[in-house]
């Protein structure tokens, strides 16, 4: 794929309030196409936790406008306020309790994931309260222990759904599983997954239903195993420009800046910071940025992380704190105000979101999830359509 798109500039009075992240959409309507592209079916754009973090309205709008026909949240809350925006196009939430509202998702539009029999018979109940039939994808557990139903008991969950079929209280439209080591294609839990989908299937349809959505792949499957594609791929962290595989290049979304809000000059041996962890090994420079934990710098990256001002990467200099990071500036001439990036894409050699969490130890999901909410947004490239 061709190299990310670069991030918009920024300047000091854009940073005045502090920390800045920018969502650059043009990168969201590349990855879109590309997974359109890559697709053996269609496109589920997953804007859960947010958007992961970039915004659920705009990622989907930028998203149908490029190659998406569906969206995938988690909530009911998620999907009504989708449709709330304005968003017509078919929509499915899969992470809901038992004793959840259904009623308003059904009367939105709104598929629902089924991973139990509670489930169903709850989704049957407000099905038949709303005057609404229930559409609904039968969820199978494929070897994460997580969410779906027990292959054990997903014989008698497909019998069941296709009685509330013939009644005219349901309508199974899907299927789905979730695979839990498709970032490791080699892994054999994917081949023991691939397995389990199929047998699923069959059993499904030995019970009277034809669904016509099938779904198993997420980002990394999409872009390892075509073997999973099925009629549906369920794409969420690589619209954002994040590959859990690590195997394709795509567009990262985000580009967090903050002001360097004072400047000292420290002798050797000087200590920084709570606790003392970082002493200055010769004469320097240190910066310090408006912004911390509590903004999303995970503190765990401490003594690691990298931050670039004026076009040099800079260490920080002891510990992440709530609000403020300090970083060593060496010898640069630099005033406050100036503009430090924390991550952006990594064209101009900036730090990524990639290596804060290579730094923290965590994936890059919790890392762009993790952007406090009083960091300010901005939204770029958005040449986009009304909502649809």
């Amino acid at each position: 794929m061709s190299a990310a798109v670069a991030p918009a500039a920024v300047t000091r009075s854009d940073c005045a309030q502090g920390a800045l992240l920018t969502v650059d959409l043009a990168a969201v309507a590349a990855n879109t196409r590309f997974f359109a592209s890559r697709a053996k079916g269609e496109v589920m754009a997953v804007v859960k936790a947010d958007g992961f973090g970039h915004g659920c309205v705009p990622a989907a709008r930028a998203a149908l406008e490029n190659g998406a026909t569906w969206l995938g949240v988690t909530s009911i809350a998620e999907g009504l306020a989708l449709r709330e925006a304005g968003f017509a196009a078919p929509m499915l939430s899969w992470l809901n309790p038992v004793d959840a509202d259904f009623g308003p998702a059904l009367e939105a539009g709104i598929d629902l994931a089924v991973p139990s029999l509670q489930h169903l018979s709850a989704i049957t109940r407000a099905a038949m309260a709303a005057g609404h039939r229930g559409r609904v994808h039968l969820h199978l557990d494929v070897g994460m222990a997580r969410d779906g139903a027990d292959p054990a008991e997903w014989p008698g969950l497909c019998r069941a759904a296709f009685r509330g079929e013939q009644r005219g209280q349901l309508h199974v439209a899907g299927l789905m599983g979730h695979l839990g080591c498709a970032d490791r294609p080699a892994d054999p839990c994917n081949e023991a997954g691939r397995t389990c989908f199929g047998w699923g299937l069959r059993a499904a349809r030995g019970a009277g239903l034809r669904p016509a959505i099938r779904h198993l792949a997420a980002t990394a499957a999409t872009l390892t195993d075509p073997r999973t594609h099925h009629s549906l791929c369920r794409i969420g962290a690589g619209l954002v420009g994040i590959d859990p595989s690590r195997t394709t290049r795509l567009h990262p979304a985000l580009t967090l800046t903050a002001p360097v809000v004072a400047v000292r000059r420290v002798r050797a041996g000087n200590s920084v910071g709570y606790g003392h962890f970082w002493a200055a090994p010769a004469d320097t420079t240190v910066g310090l940025l408006a912004v911390g934990y509590a903004d999303g710098l995970p503190r765990a990256a401490s003594g690691r992380a990298e931050i670039m001002v004026r076009g040099h990467r800079c260490h920080v200099a002891g510990l992440i704190s709530m609000d403020q990071t300090v970083i060593d500036l060496g010898d640069q001439q630099v005033d406050p105000g100036e503009v430090a990036t924390v991550f952006g894409p990594g064209t101009s050699g900036e730090p990524t979101v990639a290596d804060w969490a290579t730094w923290a130890g965590t994936i890059e999901h919790e890392i762009v999830t993790g952007i406090g909410g009083r960091v300010h947004r901005q939204v770029t490239g958005e040449c986009l359509r009304s909502a649809r």
